[in-house]
Order: structure tokens, then sequence, then C-alpha cells
């Protein structure tokens, strides 16, 4: 790896001696992390954990993902190990339920986790502002199967007009991306001092076009992959003096080697990849001047309501007894689709969905197809799904990976006609429609794995959990 020399000189006079011991960390292989799903039932591996992550794990290797059922399963999200320190912000200053933003979402790493850090009760939204990303963004997070979710596909600015809304805000900022220069290579190439200037000044706009939906009182949990302090304790110092906050501490343990900010006396927290088991990570957190909580007052009068309830009458029972304790959701027709949403996030749901372009919400159960209705791949997926509703029908490694390619599977006869969630070593998979001497796969043909290779490394998850 040929480092740009601007980049070297720069990151010598910040990292001093210690700069030969990041460059040579640098020339070495990224470390494997992922983070486990508890909620589908995955409760720890047989790997070395990630010390700042209760649920995070080093790989002794890459995996063939791709190719990993449990994957597709929502069993797990491969994520570098640096970035779930997000996980010690949250512990340390969410407490109680609360409405959260997970600004700019794409893929979906943080918002994943976030779904299992914050407090049981708590709402978050999810958005990401690039239309193709922000599906990518709904797969990620239908796959994991926590229904209280919004995703949306807005700019900063516009999700600032929800005044007041959100009492966290994790804005993970596109940056010039220094600490990805070992996983990721091609960014050496697009990186520059200009780009470092243009970033900072990027970031400033997305954190001051948002500012306005963070309660007073609430929370920004601020994050970069990048090494330069225009776009870490610059931007953090700027957040607090022009926009109006103070930064917090996070609880550390020294085992961690964790670097404090490298400028300015604020809390702050840095990764070196010589001192880390990680790539290069950045993040404060901040509290917004002001105490208590004020009032929403983002619902516009002028505007009509855009939902659809689907009258409870209409509902036949047997969807409701798709979910578990249904009577804690509101059940809607949107189109075709026929989707549940958490009642205890009812009003919320209304006033995000006035203002910003919803992607997806809650759980969709299915489309209305006639007098029957087709349940969804998204029900699948869901942690809340009743599987006593189905027959299910387990499918080995090579069924699995057929039915991932959208290809034809065959179930036994005595399985019965309708339709039938098949599993993978029981976790759910997805939808067939069993018509008796052949099965529909409705696996959705935009996730399907489009390779038709095969590869000869069979490695996958399970191996890790059930080890002896």
């Amino acid at each position: 790896m040929i480092l740009p020399s601007h980049f070297i000189a720069r990151t010598k006079a910040l990292t001093g001696e210690a700069f030969p011991l990041l460059e040579s960390a640098l020339q070495t292989d990224s470390p494997v992390s992922i983070r486990i799903n508890r909620s589908k039932g995955i409760t720890a591996l047989q790997a070395d954990p990630v010390l700042w992550c209760d649920s995070g794990y080093y790989l002794p290797c890459r995996l063939p993902f791709t190719f990993d059922p449990l994957s597709h399963a929502g069993g797990y999200y491969v994520q570098e190990a640096s970035s779930m320190f997000l996980e010690q912000a949250v512990r340390a200053h969410v407490q109680s339920p609360v409405t959260c933003l997970d600004l700019c979402a794409a893929p979906g790493g943080k918002s994943t986790h976030l779904l299992d850090m914050l407090p049981e009760g708590s709402l978050l939204v999810s958005n990401e502002i690039i239309r193709s990303r922000s599906h990518i963004l709904a797969e990620n997070i239908t796959k994991w199967g926590n229904p209280s979710v919004i995703v949306t596909q807005n700019s900063p600015l516009e999700a600032g007009q929800l005044t007041h809304m959100f009492d966290v805000i994790v804005a993970d900022v596109p940056c010039s991306g220094e600490g990805m220069f070992r996983k990721d290579p091609n960014s050496i190439h697009e990186w520059s001092i200009d780009n470092v200037t243009l970033c900072a000044a990027r970031q400033r706009r997305i954190v001051h076009d948002v500012w306005n939906a963070l309660k007073p009182g609430g929370l920004l949990i601020y994050s970069t992959c990048t090494y330069n302090t225009e776009e870490n304790e610059e931007t953090v110092s700027y957040i607090l003096h022009t926009l109006g906050a103070e930064a917090l501490p996070i609880p550390v343990r020294e085992k961690w080697q964790i670097t404090g900010a490298l400028e300015k006396d604020d809390p702050a927290y840095r990764f070196f990849p010589h001192k880390t088991k990680g790539e290069g990570f950045f993040l404060a957190v901040v509290r917004k001047d002001g105490k208590g909580r004020h009032e929403n007052s983002h619902t516009p009068a002028n505007r009509k309501e855009k939902r659809n309830p689907l009258p409870a009458a209409v509902i036949p029972h047997d969807i409701r007894c798709w979910l578990h304790y249904p009577e804690t959701y509101h059940f809607e027709l949107q189109g075709e689709t026929i989707r549940a949403f958490p009642r205890l996030h009812d009003d919320a749901y209304r006033q995000i969905a006035l203002r910003l372009r919803v992607v997806m919400a809650g759980i969709s159960l299915g489309k209305m197809k006639g007098k029957e209705v087709c349940p969804s791949h998204a029900l699948a997926m869901s942690v809340v799904l009743n599987r006593k509703a189905f027959p299910s029908y387990d499918l080995n490694r090579e069924e699995a990976i057929r039915y991932l390619r959208k290809e034809a599977v065959v179930l036994p006869k005595e399985v019965g006609k309708g339709y039938v969630p098949v599993t993978y070593n029981d976790f759910p998979l997805g939808f067939v429609k069993q018509l008796g001497e052949r099965a529909n796969n409705l696996y959705p043909q935009e996730w399907r794995i489009r390779s038709g290779y095969l590869p000869t490394d069979s490695r996958e998850l399970l191996s890790f959990l059930y080890a002896e």
C-alpha cells in the first residue's frame, strides 16, 4: 500500500512517534468481525469477542458470507469492529425509551446495532438520502427482524423540519475515509487535502441542517472513519460552540487501547489500527443545550393524513394470529399490502409519514390477492412471527442455496398445500407456496443470490455456533 505523501505528512504531525506503527498496521490484513442477532436465537460464538460490544466477534478468516444461509436469515451482520463502539455511547447515556434517528444509515450496520441496544419501547427512524442505498438499508433492517423501526429516504434538511422530534440522533457522516485505507484501497486514490476540506464543510452542514430535529437536552452521537482533526475534533468544536452543546464522556477500559482527542480538551474517542483490533474510527457524544422535553411542533395542520387504516372487521383473524401479541399492533392497508406497526409509536409514525418519504415501517404482513393474503418475506424475517401459525420445513444447505437463488425447491407431499416458511437449521429463510407436486419459491427476486458459482469453501457461521 502506497500512502499519499500529504496524508503521511499530516498524520505524522498528529501521531508523532507512533506513525511508523500506524503505517505498518495499514500494511496488514483487516480483521473480520461480525455482530450476532440474539433476537434470532444466536447467543454466543466460539470466537474472540469484540471487547466493547457484547454481540461482536472476530472471525479467524473471512467466510463466503454470500453463500451462508444464516447471513440471509438475519442471524448476523458483518460489521467493522471499531464502529461497534457506538454501543458504549448508548449504554452510557440512554437509559429510558427514546425516539432515535440514524441519519446517514445505509447500509445498516449502526441501525441494526441500535435496534439491539436501545431500551425496550424505543423507536428507530433509519434514514438514507440516496434512493438506491435506502433500499439496501431496508433489506438489511428487514432481515434483522425488529418491528420498531421506520426507514426513510430524506435529506438532513428535510429531517430537520421535524422540530424537536428526536431524543437521540446518530450521525455517522460521510467522510474522507482515511480510516478505511486498509479495508478499501480504492479510498486511497480518492483522498486529497481538498476532499478533507470539502468533507468537513459537508459534515457541519449535515449537523446544522438536522439540529432542529433534536430535542433540547437531546443527544447527538457524531462519528467518522477518518483520522484528521478537521473532520473530527474541529467539527465537534463547531457543534459545541456554534450550535450550542456540551461534550459528554464515555467510560472506557484501558485494555481497549482507545485513544482520546488529539486536539481540544473535549471528550472524544479514537481508534487506531496499531492499537485496537479494527479500522480507524472517531466518535463523540454531545448534549444539545436545554433541559426537559418540549412539545413536538412539527405537525403541519394543513396537510391531510396519508395513511389508509384497514378497518378491524376486514382483517382476517388468521392474519392477526401470524404475530405474537397482535393487540399491540395497528393494522393498515397500503395499496394491496397489509402492514402492522407497533401501537406504542403510532403517533410518531403519523408525524413522520406526513413529513418524510417512508420506504418501510413496522412489518409487511402480506399482499391481498382476492380473498387470499400472500404472506410477505418481511413476515418470515420478523422476530415477532408466530411460527405456530404455519407448518414449516427445514432445508439442507444445498436446498437452502437453491432457495436463496430463487430456484425451484421440492417439499415432501406430506407438508401439505399452502404457504410454508422454509428454514435452515431452524432459522427462517422465507416462504414457499406448496401446491402439491411442486412449490412456488417466494423469495424476493431482487434479494436473490445472483452468482451461479458455488465456492469450494463451505464454511459458515454454524461451525462457530456449534463447534465442540
